[in-house]
């Protein structure tokens, strides 16, 4: 019988957070779970479940991060698992955002997920055990469509941290995983979920204006069912020995692959003239 985990789940009010919460109630374990607003309308959504602990705060704020987290300890007395899902889109063409729209997706995606970080691995480090979950995005791989770079570029981060914290926090037996989703039927692509641009340039009408006409038809028809999502991240934080980097999605595994041989073949083009740089010996 496996041993009762605690969570810590960022952006639990809907899509991947609320499913990965739903879960990881049924699963047997301890969850506590942040929203901005409307904490009863949540606790009320699980019946006020005992195993539940909904706790107000926004990942941008640093102080209330460590307020949440210390709730989360004086309450259960440990996290074993912190899942940093909390996350928007920004729709945009990048001569289009504005400077504050942008720090804003990275203060949410990129630092929120540095605040929540900090805040808990003192307390793995106590432990010595743990098990980081970055909610990244399968356009941390890769464009996908003209529009959304700017929201991927944060993911690139999102990976890219994972990488370097894993090597840190190894030695505690702390685990670290990047978990890039595909397509799925969350509220992702509605609009609540994202943010266009206020500055729209006629000039982005055949590139990143179809992706805005088109929005409203993605909504309900992406392919990944996200309660087999959150299967996966149960199981992935029983793991003894989890990924890295773990695409999920057909879409995502795809564009993982197809990314990974363009970048080796563009590598191989110029292999020469990028090795020639070296100091020739006399």
């Amino acid at each position: 019988m496996s041993k009762q985990k605690v969570w810590f789940i960022t952006g639990a009010s809907r899509g991947f957070g609320f499913d990965i919460t739903k879960a990881a109630l049924a699963a047997g374990d301890k969850v506590v779970a942040t929203v901005r607003t409307k904490p009863e309308k949540l606790a009320a959504g699980f019946q006020h479940h005992p195993s539940l602990l909904v706790v107000v705060l926004d990942v941008t704020n640093e102080a209330q991060v460590k307020e949440g987290v210390q709730k989360a300890i004086d309450q259960f007395g440990r996290i074993d698992v912190l899942v940093n899902n909390a996350g928007y889109a920004l729709l945009a063409a990048t001569e289009e955002a504005s400077d504050a729209e942008v720090r804003k997706q990275y203060d949410t995606n990129v630092f929120g997920l540095l605040n929540a970080t900090r805040a808990v691995l003192p307390y793995m480090r106590n432990q010595q055990a743990g098990h980081i979950i970055n909610i990244s995005s399968m356009f941390g791989y890769g464009a996908v469509y003209a529009g959304l770079g700017l929201y991927g570029s944060t993911k690139y981060a999102v990976e890219g941290i994972s990488e370097g914290l894993a090597l840190e926090v190894k030695p505690f037996g702390i685990h670290v995983t990047a978990a890039a989703p595909g397509l799925f039927s969350t509220e992702f692509v509605s609009t609540g979920s994202y943010v266009a641009s206020k500055n729209i340039l006629e000039a982005y009408d055949a590139t990143v204006g179809q992706l805005r006409a088109s929005m409203a038809q993605v909504d309900g028809n992406q392919p990944g069912d996200p309660a087999k999502l959150a299967a996966i991240i149960i199981q992935l934080a029983s793991s003894k020995n989890p990924p890295l980097h773990l695409p999920i999605g057909r879409d995502s595994v795809t564009l993982f692959n197809d990314n990974s041989i363009k970048t080796g073949k563009e590598v191989a083009e110029w292999e020469e003239l990028s090795s020639s740089t070296d100091h020739v010996k006399a």
